[in-house]
């Protein structure tokens, strides 16, 4: 059976590239959200097995969003999603409980072997 994958972006371009390289490997894309408020919301509703998350949004950063959804399953895989110099960010994303991140431009390889390692 797929992995079902939740993916949150501000942005929906950025949405539909992770989105476009998931779904032509096999994943299956059971939500997206815009922000992290929708992001804890879907994944209550979704329960997917993986979510990458934007760290900057509006309404609700992705960092503590990462936090809520890790509250509602401690053992909850999630993938930060960052800009180039969002160094301290990642860090603190990776100390909150993320698995790993993923930088923008998305390169598919690595997206992958992110995913990967995560859910392997």
């Amino acid at each position: 059976m797929a992995h079902k994958i939740l993916i949150v972006d501000d942005a929906a371009f950025m949405r539909m590239m992770i989105k476009d390289i998931l779904s032509k490997n096999g994943y299956d894309i059971v939500g997206e959200a815009a922000d992290g408020a929708q992001a804890v919301d879907k994944y209550k509703e979704t329960q997917p097995d993986l979510v990458t998350m934007d760290i900057t949004m509006p309404e609700m950063d992705g960092i503590t969003a990462l936090k809520e959804i890790k509250k509602i399953n401690s053992g909850a895989k999630v993938i930060m999603c960052s800009a180039m110099g969002q160094q301290a960010m990642v860090i603190d994303a990776i100390q909150a409980g993320a698995k790993d991140f993923i930088v923008k431009p998305f390169q598919a390889d690595r997206v992958l072997e992110a995913i990967g390692k995560a859910l392997g």
